[in-house]
């Protein structure tokens, strides 16, 4: 990837987060990112390509971290569904934390026809299917059930935290996360 698009792209994702996508114009990112506009629409045709770039680096760039961590501290699959709030508590809780692209972009762009909402529902499914796989793996009978409740907590959990910092959410998101997961294992 070209030195020049990884930093358009890192300060779009700043600036998409700190101030909101539809109030980032394209001048803005260009200043920012000491560069022209012809050079970002020659990276991203248009400030959609931008914005769907932002919303896939930064979901991959979530979901590897997550990945990594739970590969890393747990083999079995009852632990890793045990430990995934662990992780997002830790996540939310480091200074990097700026939130979830799929929530803020999804309440910018609430047209279900727009693209960059489209994929921020995929986005979505896409991280409930990936904890109904963690609960599949851990023997859960209703993993798809279970599933959706913890993203419901995870969403919820981090919208509360983007609006205020420290607003403890992420702490009792983790709190009912372990007493589903508790039940779940048991039925």
């Amino acid at each position: 990837m070209s030195v020049l698009r990884e930093k358009i792209l890192v300060t779009a994702t700043d600036l998409f987060h700190s101030r909101g996508i539809n109030s980032t114009g394209v001048d803005t990112i260009v200043a920012v990112a000491g560069t022209t506009k012809m050079t970002l629409y020659k990276y991203f045709h248009t400030k959609e390509d931008l914005i769907l770039e932002v919303l896939r680096n930064s979901q991959q760039t979530f979901e590897n971290w997550l990945n990594d961590k739970l590969n890393l501290n747990s083999k079995k699959p009852a632990d890793k569904i045990q430990q995934l709030f662990d992780y997002i508590e830790e996540w939310v809780n480091s200074p990097d934390f700026i939130g979830v692209g799929f929530i803020k972009a999804s309440a910018e762009f609430p047209n279900e026809e727009n693209p960059i909402h489209q994929l921020s529902s995929k986005q979505s499914r896409e991280f409930r299917q990936f904890i109904g796989k963690l609960a599949s793996e851990a023997q859960i009978k209703d993993a798809d059930g279970l599933a959706l409740q913890l993203s419901l907590l995870f969403e919820g959990a981090v919208q509360a935290e983007q609006m205020k910092r420290g607003s403890g959410a992420i702490k009792y998101a983790k709190k009912a996360a372990k007493i589903l997961i508790d039940g779940a294992q048991k039925s």
